[in-house]
Parts: structure tokens; C-alpha cells; sequence
């Protein structure tokens, strides 16, 4: 994974595929050549169908976090968006997908797998973005208007909107 990753770093904006026989295999032996961090987060919607974005390091995202130790998957999830929103969810419903993302921490290779969960929100409460996470902006967006999110956000969650049909082309912009 390191070697493929800095060769992914220097050509920034190309696809690429990696050719292998069998595609579990490959992607457990990458996850064992790297630490692997676990973590979940969620897709928020209202009542009004909105749904809840995150605005960090220059991007839109969807709130997550690290699973801490000892903590449900569906816990941790819950918890991240309430703590980078300052929203309650009301309801927790069904897995949406698992995402994988690399970045580089402290000069090492990090894998990042997370755990999406659809969810709701009922209340009205003021949105509330956690300023010490580097989180800038928290907003609902309505479903007929999140091309600002497509436009700039990560492949991953374009994975995750693309699963919920909130995106209908899984390539970048460019």
C-alpha cells in the first residue's frame, strides 16, 4: 500500500486500477501492510428531507469519527455526528455501505474504513459545528441542491450519496 499510495500522490487526478485475481484477498492483504483505523458516521436527514453536511479542510463531508475502544459500531456513529453537529438524532436505521480511504499521518500510511448509517433528526435545534475538530460550517441541504457537495467533496462520500441516490455519477469532477 505504500508504494502504491505514493504513486497514487504523484499523479493526482487519474484513475487507476489494480489488476488481481481475486479482490477480498488483495484488500486484506493491504489491510494488513497498513494501520487500520475503524470509524462510522452518518447521513442525516430531517423532516423536511434535508440532508446534514459537514464543511472541514476546505471540502463537504459527512460527520464520523473514530470508533474508540470497547464501542458499538452503531454507538460510535450516533455519537460522532451528534459531537460534530451539536444535533440529537432520533432515530439510528439501516447500514447505508463501508467506505476505505488512505491518508498519510505523522508520515505513515492510514487506512480509514467507515461504517455509514442512514439516519433521522427530528428536533430544530441549532447546528452547532465542532470548531475543534477543524470543523468550519454544519448546514441541511436540501436533496434537489447538494451540487455543491458533489463538486467538492471526497470519493468516498460520493460513494455513500451514490449508494443513496443522492448522486448519480461516482467519478470526481475534472
Amino acid at each position: 500500500m505504500k508504494i502504491i499510495y505514493t504513486w497514487i500522490l504523484a499523479r493526482p487526478n487519474k484513475l487507476f486500477y489494480i489488476r488481481c485475481n481475486d479482490a477480498k484477498i488483495f484488500l486484506k492483504s493491504i489491510i494488513k501492510s497498513v494501520t487500520l483505523i475503524e470509524a462510522a458516521g452518518g447521513l442525516v436527514v430531517n423532516p423536511a428531507g434535508n440532508f446534514l453536511f459537514i464543511y472541514r479542510n476546505d471540502k463537504w463531508d459527512l460527520p464520523k469519527g473514530k470508533i474508540e475502544k470497547d464501542e458499538k459500531t452503531k454507538e460510535a456513529a450516533v455519537r460522532e455526528v451528534e459531537e460534530e453537529c451539536g444535533i440529537k438524532v432520533s432515530k439510528l436505521k439501516e447500514k447505508i455501505c463501508k467506505t476505505y480511504h488512505v491518508y498519510i499521518n505523522r508520515g505513515e500510511v492510514v487506512l480509514k474504513k467507515t461504517h455509514w448509517f442512514n439516519m433521522e433528526c427530528k428536533g430544530k435545534e441549532k447546528l452547532k459545528p465542532q470548531k475543534e475538530e477543524g470543523i468550519t460550517d454544519v448546514r441541511w441541504f436540501e436533496k434537489e441542491h447538494i451540487e455543491p457537495i458533489i463538486d467538492n467533496t471526497f470519493p468516498s462520500i460520493l460513494d455513500v450519496l451514490h449508494k443513496e441516490k443522492l448522486a448519480t455519477n461516482k467519478l470526481m469532477p475534472h
